[in-house]
């Protein structure tokens, strides 16, 4: 690994140059992050998870007409992807109240949105991802009217999709983040999802017993944070036996 180039560095994934033109090798790393980097820790095997997980979810949103950087995988920890131009946007579709819209608008942690509520935050960690609205975007120019739409379009059909899918594992949807990139193909451009979607990125509930089985476990210290993400793996089915996973360390910035 060390004699590739590397592209971009985040706080889950390495991005390093890809062995065509127009690829990326999506590396998953077993950090571990909460409340904007300052809550800091490592749960030792999660980017195994995290890889089979992504991989088998883009998939299945790619066979029903999702267009996404997900190319295939090439080994335990890493993926193949288109590469792309990310759109500095993250899509928050909430179906269920928990996390920062409880305290925003005084709601319960677990009560069910009266349809489903799609959130647009500015991804920039110095700023702390402030949400902003669909005047900031145009004015800002962040992304033209037509690719808001076609994001908040697929942001719809992920969620009516994954509610889906996650449900008849016995998991409830309660929301999810999703980011965008611009692909270039000569004169064309379009967009299509990137980055990732695991319990990283997703809310997951227990539809039996509300257990968490997602990154609250680690922002809350609820413990039990490699298994909830060995047992979204194991229901979907993607690891039949899945890495020890260990939480090494867990610190405040």
């Amino acid at each position: 690994m060390s004699r590739r180039k590397k592209v971009y560095e985040g706080k889950a994934k390495i991005l390093y140059e890809g062995p065509e033109a127009g690829t990326l090798i999506a590396h998953f790393k077993d950090d571990a992050t909460a409340f904007n980097n300052q809550k800091q820790g490592q749960i030792e095997g999660k980017g195994v998870i995290n890889n089979r997980i992504s991989e088998y979810l883009m998939t299945r949103l790619d066979g029903i007409g999702v267009p996404n950087h997900f190319i295939r995988r090439l080994n335990m920890r890493e993926q193949l992807v288109r590469k792309v131009e990310i759109i500095p946007l993250e899509m928050v579709c909430r179906n269920v109240a928990a996390g920062t819209i409880c305290k925003r608008f005084g709601l319960s942690e677990g009560e069910k949105l009266p349809r489903p509520i799609i959130e647009y935050y500015l991804k920039d960690d110095d700023l702390g991802d402030p949400l902003v609205s669909e005047d900031h975007i145009s004015a800002f120019g962040w992304a033209a009217p037509p690719e808001m739409d076609d994001m908040i379009a697929m942001t719809f059909r992920v969620n009516d999709f994954l509610s889906g899918l996650f449900c008849a594992i016995g998991i409830q949807l309660i929301d999810f983040k999703l980011e965008f990139g611009r692909q270039f193909e000569g004169d064309l451009v379009r967009v299509i999802l990137a980055d990732e979607i695991s319990p990283d990125s997703c809310r997951l509930w227990d539809v039996k017993t509300n257990r968490k089985l997602d990154k609250d476990r680690f922002r809350q210290d609820l413990g039990d944070v490699p298994e909830a993400y060995a047992e979204v793996a194991r229901r979907l089915g993607v690891l039949k036996e899945p890495p020890n996973l260990t939480v090494v360390k867990a610190k405040d910035a």
